[in-house]
């Protein structure tokens, strides 16, 4: 409960910051596309610095603001002093789990989805021994939990670092270039910060869903955390062709392939669509077992069971939700994704709870409001990447009679 107190919190406090990484990605994969090996170089040196800058100022204000969030939050008393030492450790290795988004986004870019992959699975491994460690071992606790997750980041983000200062090509990380290029900053952070703020206040409507869950006691928010966890490795498979949709569009984009644009977001959609409908009904299927991994209580068992049988099911739709998200920035349109994203999704959410959730005070009718949301704002992003579409074609067929 404690650890699962700050999951919305830490997604709140980070999103923006990782928001920049997506800008990374979409500019250098547009680079990339138009072979301009000079502009990947700038692109690359500015956006490590500006990942450790970020990284340091995150650190702080978490250390030092988030425990009086949770108290906001509602964080019951039996829970509170864990889930605030949890956050404090969590948040010093800040700088480091920044570094690894920002490295991984850049070789993604490229199209090296491979090395990320390797890193992030060797620091899984060693976040697993060290949990048994600390936890079981050592007796840590939470400390123990947040520590194994800290070390594991260190490392993932000097395997990242390493390879990139091993690269060829306009990826190459050298110390002598380590610095902030204005230009590529900026265009970092207009295509970035659209999509951090997005993600902010997709948390932030998820702090007011865990506020809401929190009402209900340690017990709802045990069982809440065991199944959102369960999820998490749903949502990752599913992000995967997020990233492929923002990744490959950006480079079709930047070469001037327009037609395969469209092939790109039709293959992501389908794939995302049966991962998510494979997995999630497989999650909730096996739910009894793999909710027991997490606690024998049978009262959490229970609770985890119906979050995964409204969410997970349905869990598609946000991934559907997300590919769409990936081609529209990929297209170099982040303000538009942004605010579809804030009124169909946050808005709708944060309306839903002070309504329908006020009238029937459950989990379910809380829960209920996620692939509620997910669909209305598959729906209009959908209707967008139609007009740009169009616009594109428009565009295209003018520069050819030119």
């Amino acid at each position: 409960a404690a650890v699962g107190a700050n999951a919305s919190l830490i997604n709140l406090l980070t999103n923006l910051f990782i928001g920049f990484s997506v800008g990374a990605n979409v500019l250098v994969a547009r680079f990339y596309g138009a072979k301009k090996e000079q502009d990947i170089s700038e692109t690359v040196h500015s956006a490590i610095v500006l990942g450790f800058i970020c990284g340091l100022g995150l650190m702080v204000f978490g250390m030092v603001v988030a425990p009086q969030i949770l108290v906001v939050m509602g964080t019951p008393a039996d829970v509170l002093n864990q889930a605030v030492l949890y956050i404090r450790i969590y948040f010093a290795g800040m700088p480091v789990i920044l570094l690894y988004n920002f490295g991984s986004s850049i070789l993604r870019a490229v199209g090296d989805t491979q090395r990320p992959l390797y890193y992030l699975f060797a620091a899984g491994l060693i976040n697993v021994v060290l949990n048994l460690i600390f936890v079981i071992g050592f007796h840590l606790g939470v400390a123990g939990v947040a520590l194994a997750t800290v070390i594991s980041q260190v490392v993932s983000a000097f395997l990242i670092l390493r390879c990139m200062m091993r690269m060829e090509g306009g990826c190459r990380v050298e110390w002598s270039r380590l610095h902030l290029k204005k230009e590529k900053v900026v265009q970092i952070v207009r295509i970035g910060l659209p999509a951090g703020l997005q993600g902010t206040v997709f948390s932030l409507s998820n702090v007011l869903i865990q506020s809401s869950v929190n009402s209900f006691g340690s017990v709802a928010m045990a069982g809440n955390t065991a199944a959102s966890n369960i999820e998490g490795f749903i949502y990752m498979a599913m992000n995967a062709f997020h990233q492929t949709a923002l990744s490959f569009t950006s480079q079709n984009f930047g070469a001037g392939n327009y037609k395969r644009i469209g092939k790109v977001l039709m293959e992501c959609l389908a794939m995302v669509t049966g991962v998510g409908l494979v997995m999630g009904w497989a999650a909730y299927l096996f739910g009894n077992q793999l909710l027991g991994i997490y606690s024998s209580d049978a009262r959490v068992i229970e609770v985890g069971l119906l979050r995964l049988s409204v969410i997970c099911t349905t869990y598609c739709l946000c991934g559907i939700m997300d590919v769409m998200v990936g081609e529209l920035r990929g297209l170099g349109y982040a303000v538009m994704p942004m605010i579809v994203s804030l009124l169909g999704a946050c808005g709708f959410r944060i309306l839903w709870i002070f309504t329908i959730f006020q009238w029937h005070r459950s989990l379910w009718s809380l829960y209920i409001s996620y692939p509620v949301s997910w669909t209305l704002t598959a729906s209009v992003h959908f209707l967008c990447y139609i007009m740009i579409k169009r616009r594109l074609k428009g565009d295209k067929e003018k520069s050819d009679m030119i």
